[in-house]
């Protein structure tokens, strides 16, 4: 953990409002992964970027030994940028335009489908004949709503009811399948969850030969408060690990590959995002921050732990911590908070995962700088935007 003197010294460096991430927790995390999954002779894991993007973060996370998961064609540019090789690289797009697919295909990487208009199109394109297929379990899991995608009606994923009509169509067009993709959603605490999408993909996946990986996705439940419950990762290792040691024998393939999909795991825990009190209005504490660049506790009704780190005051007061942008923009309400004055810097935490990354420009306002503090080094490893990057690509 970085600790609060050593952030509000960084603050007189660097104008506020601005993330920081902590590459030894991202590196603790990856080997927590690691360790849980020992038991699995063939163990993959895909970074999902789309949690957090930045190049120096790809950077750390391919020096980790992570291969990544992309679901846009400027997500697999990045990855290239980053370091990654063509064959490191997955791409599982969801309904995305198809000349994205024939890009891809193009620069080699993985490609996982999952409708079959598009895997249609994809056999045409004779740019290989081999790919993965994304199956939809209907299995309901994650922690809410917007963040559920594995429902009967979910836009993501092939219908368990259309295998038959992959196998015909695989017939007809000449593809080889070479492996399966499930993603239940995220904050998913059950690990019964897990174990019965493995049962769904494993009854699928016995119906085709020559595979060369299964791939379990993410969305392991972190903790976002001290009384918060989160997924045993070790538990999840070692169940799902069992599952695949015995389907790999009666598959008789020893060289299946067991992958999962982790972002916000990885790095969310990292993530601090240090703002400053602009003005008090009764209870309101107004921050230089909105929902422009951090969205999730709007979006997803989704818990920060939020401090006020200037003063070590102990309060019992209760405070709602609001943003600038011309919106009802709550980052947190009814927060017992040490008392604040203007000036006093507010961290929010777990904002490594889907927040900067769902950063936008509304109001006209421009997106922070993100640092890397790792091995006792702290970087930019993006600048703070200027009014020049809001209208560069305007035309007067």
């Amino acid at each position: 953990m970085l600790k609060d003197n050593f952030l509000l010294e960084l603050t007189k460096q660097y104008e506020t409002p601005f993330y920081i991430y902590n590459g030894n927790v991202i590196e603790y995390k990856y080997k927590q992964l690691q360790n849980a999954f020992a038991n699995c002779s063939n163990f993959q894991v895909n970074y999902a970027m789309k949690a957090l993007s930045s190049i120096a973060i790809l950077k750390l996370m391919h020096q980790l030994g992570s291969c990544v998961d992309t679901v846009s064609i400027h997500e697999v540019k990045l990855a290239f940028l980053a370091g990654f090789n063509a064959d490191e690289i997955f791409f599982t797009p969801n309904g995305t335009p198809f000349h994205e697919i024939k890009e891809a295909a193009n620069l080699g990487v993985n490609i996982t489908l999952d409708n079959i208009i598009q895997i249609e199109q994809y056999a045409k394109l004779n740019v290989g004949n081999s790919i993965a297929i994304r199956i939809n379990p209907n299995i309901k899991a994650g922690g809410n709503k917007k963040i559920t995608v594995a429902k009967k009606k979910s836009k993501f994923g092939l219908s368990i009811s259309k295998v038959d009509k992959l196998h015909k169509l695989i017939k007809e067009c000449g593809l080889q399948i070479h492996g399966f993709h499930i993603h239940l959603g995220s904050d998913i605490l059950s690990i019964d969850s897990f174990k019965n999408s493995a049962n769904v993909l494993f009854s699928i996946a016995k119906q085709f030969k020559n595979l060369k990986f299964i791939n379990f996705g993410g969305g392991f439940k972190v903790k976002y408060k001290s009384d918060d419950d989160f997924i045993n990762i070790n538990e999840i290792g070692l169940q799902l690990t069992n599952a695949f040691n015995d389907f790999k024998v009666s598959y008789n393939n020893e060289h299946l590959k067991l992958i999962i999909e982790p972002g916000k795991f990885l790095v969310s825990n990292s993530g601090l995002f240090l703002t400053e009190v602009t003005t008090i209005k009764d209870r309101n504490i107004f921050i230089n921050s909105g929902f422009n660049h951090l969205i999730r506790p709007m979006y997803y009704d989704a818990y920060h732990h939020i401090r006020n780190i200037s003063n070590t005051k102990i309060s019992t007061k209760k405070y709602h911590i609001v943003g600038y942008i011309c919106e009802q923009d709550f980052f947190g309400k009814s927060r017992t908070l040490n008392k604040p004055h203007v000036g006093d810097i507010i961290c929010i935490e777990n904002a490594g995962a889907y927040s900067f990354t769902m950063a936008s420009n509304y109001n006209s306002r421009l997106r922070p700088m993100e640092l890397l503090h790792y091995n006792e080094e702290t970087k930019i490893i993006r600048k703070k935007e200027c009014f020049k990057d809001l209208v560069q690509n305007q035309i007067f």
